[in-house]
Formats: structure tokens, C-alpha cells, sequence
């Protein structure tokens, strides 16, 4: 058995392959396999052409992230130990793969670490994904270090340490391969957005611990494949962290979470129609419909937890939820 693979899911990102696909070969130690998710935008022609000795994996459809990476990572399994997760738009530096994989090695309690994700386009601030290491807030709300709401923090060197965390970003990270086959791999309702956070979710459940490394850094360009103000993205982010929620709570804690959240949700949905954000409000709407739809065809798998697996965050990041509302107050006292 290998040691370990570096797999990115591409989705007509020709352009995005052929920017970083170099420094990936240049700066990893590791096999680098390319799983396409039926693109049409001339990516496998390219690599076929330019990339010919890496190993490519064709799906039939593009299956979204979740089942995309599922099927992909089914094809390749009982090869290798660990497996690298790598968006196609992420530029890394030197020796990134092998220093993720000796850190793994030596916290053996820990099936999966993420490095620093730094922005791609300016890289003195955190990235929106993943950034300083990632957090689920007592309602469910996923959150990060270096990244409250819409506010990102320079890199001061504040996150360089390593740290416990509720889930690793999408974006970039190394997980145990036999781990990720035992829980289930991603959900694949989900397509895409929050699935590497219900799969941290079901680690954390099963007895294992998540990690950040602020050690090693990558940079990450962000919304290549779906825009940030995509209403889409909207949806899938709301109607994704309530089938979380819903997979990973008990009855009873789900309820307890829910009696508060969707009053807070019907906040966002106001936010959203006051600020010329409609399509956005819409698709909130939907996002709980469609939940109800899909939770009661879902199976719940035991044992469930009662509880969110909240970790107490460093001072730093209420020192940044704090900074951000200040602003918000200090703005609105001027306007």
C-alpha cells in the first residue's frame, strides 16, 4: 500500500488546472490523480495532452463534490493510507503534502488535518474557507478563525500553532483513507457545501479528533465553481447544515437547537428582502422545504449525539466577532 495520494475534483476548471496544476506537481511529494466530473470545458483533452503520466478518473456525470469525491475515492481504495483532498484552485507551497501526512502520523488520535488557508488573490489575509481552522457555534452555524461573517483577519501569525477543531475545510486537507471509507465518505444528498463538516461530525462521534496546522499554509482563489452570492450557494448552505444537524442530533437535541434557530434563520430571510437580497430569501425558504422533504427519507444513523461537538474557541475569534459589530454599530451611528 502507498502512502498517500493527492486527488482533485475538477469541474470545468481548465483554467484553474492549468494555473496551479504545475506548482501542485512542482511542490508535492506525493501521486497526484485527477478526478473529473464530466467537464465540458475541454479539461480532459488538456490533461490528456500536458498531464499524460497522471492518472485520470472519468465520472459519467458531474456528481456534485460529495459523490464526485465518493466515487473517485471508491475507485482508489485499499491503494493508499491517506488521502489529500485538494480544490482545483489552491496554490500550495513546498512540501505541503509530506508535512501533512508526518503531522497525522505523529497525532495518531487525529484522522484529519487542514493546513492555513490563505487567500490566493491576497495572501496578508485569511481565505474564506477553512482559514485559521474551522467551528460549529450551540446553533449549528459553522464559523472560523480568521473569517466571522463576511470580515477577514490579516495573518499576523496569530493561527500558527496547532489546534484541536470541529472540521477541516473542503479546500484542503489529509484524512486517514480507512476512515473515511469506514464512516461513510460524504454524503452525497449534499452535492456540495457543509459535507466535509458532517463528515468531521461523524469522525468526531466515532472517537476521533480533527486538526488545524498553522504551519503549513496554501492559498486558496475561492468560489471558482459557485460564486459566494450565488443564491445557489445559499440554498445549499442553509438546506446543507440542516440535514447536518438532523443526521448527527438526537430527537431531542435537534429539537433543542432548532426551537432557537429558526428564529434566526427568519432573520436572515428579513436581512435578505431589507437589503435587495430576494432571490437569497427565496432560496432559505426552499432550503427548509426541501429538508422536509429529504430528512424524511433519511436514515439517522446510531449513535447519535445529544449535542453539538462545540470546542471553545480561542479569544481571538470573540475578539473578531466583537471588532466586526463594532464596525456594524460604528457605520450605522455615522450613516
Amino acid at each position: 500500500m502507498k502512502d498517500a495520494a493527492i486527488v482533485i475534483l475538477n469541474y470545468n476548471g481548465k483554467d484553474m488546472l492549468e494555473k496551479f496544476l504545475p506548482i501542485v506537481l512542482k511542490n508535492s511529494d506525493f501521486e497526484v490523480i485527477i478526478a473529473d466530473n464530466c467537464s465540458n470545458d475541454g479539461s480532459q483533452e488538456f490533461l490528456s495532452s500536458h498531464f499524460k503520466s497522471l492518472q485520470l478518473i472519468q465520472l459519467d456525470e458531474n456528481l456534485g463534490y460529495s459523490q464526485g469525491y465518493n466515487e473517485a475515492l471508491k475507485r482508489i481504495q485499499g491503494q493508499y493510507s491517506y488521502y489529500i483532498l485538494l480544490n482545483s484552485d489552491v496554490e500550495v507551497t513546498p512540501y505541503w503534502d509530506s508535512a501533512l501526512i508526518k503531522w497525522l502520523e505523529k497525532h495518531r488520535e487525529y484522522a484529519a488535518v487542514q493546513p492555513k488557508v490563505l487567500s490566493q488573490q491576497n495572501p496578508k489575509v485569511f481565505d474564506y474557507a477553512g482559514a485559521g481552522g474551522g467551528y460549529i457555534d450551540q446553533l449549528g452555524y459553522p464559523f472560523c478563525r480568521g473569517r466571522i461573517l463576511e470580515t477577514i483577519e490579516e495573518d499576523k501569525g496569530q493561527f500558527d500553532g496547532d489546534v484541536q477543531v470541529d472540521w477541516v475545510s473542503g479546500a484542503c486537507f489529509a484524512i486517514k483513507a480507512e476512515l473515511f471509507h469506514a464512516v461513510g465518505g460524504f454524503e452525497s444528498s449534499f452535492f456540495a457545501h457543509m459535507e466535509e463538516i458532517d463528515l468531521c461530525w461523524r469522525l468526531s462521534r466515532n472517537g476521533w479528533k480533527l486538526g488545524y496546522t498553522g504551519g503549513i499554509k496554501v492559498k486558496h482563489v475561492g468560489g471558482g465553481t459557485l460564486s459566494r452570492t450565488s443564491p445557489f450557494k445559499t440554498y445549499l448552505n442553509f438546506r446543507n447544515n440542516l440535514l447536518m444537524l438532523y443526521r448527527n442530533l438526537n430527537s431531542w437535541g435537534f429539537f433543542k437547537v432548532m426551537m432557537l434557530r429558526v428564529f434566526f434563520d427568519l432573520a436572515a430571510i428579513l436581512h435578505f428582502g431589507l437589503f435587495g437580497k430576494g432571490e437569497h430569501a427565496k432560496q432559505v425558504i426552499k432550503a427548509y422545504r426541501d429538508f422536509f422533504k429529504m430528512s424524511a427519507k433519511m436514515e439517522r444513523k446510531a449513535p447519535l449525539a445529544s449535542k453539538l461537538p462545540f470546542q471553545k474557541a480561542s479569544k481571538q475569534v470573540f475578539s473578531i466577532v466583537l471588532s466586526y459589530y463594532l464596525k456594524r454599530k460604528k457605520y450605522y451611528s455615522e450613516v
